[in-house]
């Protein structure tokens, strides 16, 4: 009898214990969560923090709005210039403006091959991301851009980014049309580079809220 009740009494110790373990186990867990937890606030700091260091490996010369209007709407390559737009945060290198005019509002078809990879934490990219330019793709991506004023939409038709991101573009790629002029021809299209925050990015960057970098061609569609 006095060992049954020892033994009984040892198996609800027993349980106890293994009760108060996964309690603590538990809250371990919870308080591991909670500290990778970061905030929206939190984490675009860390996207400022990163588009900084990216700008300071790649020895970017940052232009005011002001001097890119005084330079005709231009960057100057040899000198790696980016002009930053200040309301949307994107920073932008025209390395070519192309050969034909600036749109119109209406609708237009715009062909694009592009570069595209995620700006991590200390500067550098992942190269693990899209690029239609250095890979073999049989045809450029194909969007449909829609502009009135200085206001743009545009949806994507066919290509990688929309089997990847969904149909609509970043404004990040929209923005450029301000100044471009692409032409039909393979050798009257627009060529830019762009820095991009979470915002202007794609549906996974704004997400996930992470910067991004393009290296991008614009062409009409014949």
């Amino acid at each position: 009898m006095i060992y049954y009740f020892c033994r009984v009494f040892k198996d609800n110790e027993m349980k106890k214990i293994s009760i108060l373990l996964a309690v603590v186990f538990g809250l371990g867990l919870a308080f591991q969560a909670c500290d990778n937890h970061k905030t929206y606030a939190e984490m675009k700091e860390e996207e400022r923090d990163a588009i900084k260091r990216f700008i300071e490996l790649q020895d970017i010369k940052v232009i005011s709005e002001d001097q890119f209007a005084e330079q005709d709407s231009t960057t100057d390559v040899s000198l790696n210039e980016y002009v930053l737009f200040k309301e949307s945060g994107v920073y932008m290198q025209v390395i070519k403006r192309g050969n034909g005019e600036l749109l119109n509002d209406g609708r237009h078809d715009i062909l694009v091959r592009y570069v595209e990879e995620q700006i991590v934490e200390d500067g550098t990219t992942d190269t693990l991301s899209l690029n239609t330019i250095t890979n073999w793709y049989p045809h450029p991506d194909e969007f449909v851009l829609t502009k009135s004023g200085s206001s743009y939409s545009g949806s994507f038709s066919s290509g990688a980014m929309s089997g990847v991101y969904g149909n609509s573009v970043p404004s990040a790629w929209m923005l450029p049309f301000n100044y471009l002029k692409p032409g039909r021809a393979t050798a009257d299209r627009s060529k830019v580079r762009l820095i991009a925050p979470h915002s202007e990015g794609t549906s996974t960057a704004s997400a996930q809220v992470y910067p991004a970098y393009y290296e991008i061609t614009y062409q009409l569609a014949r």
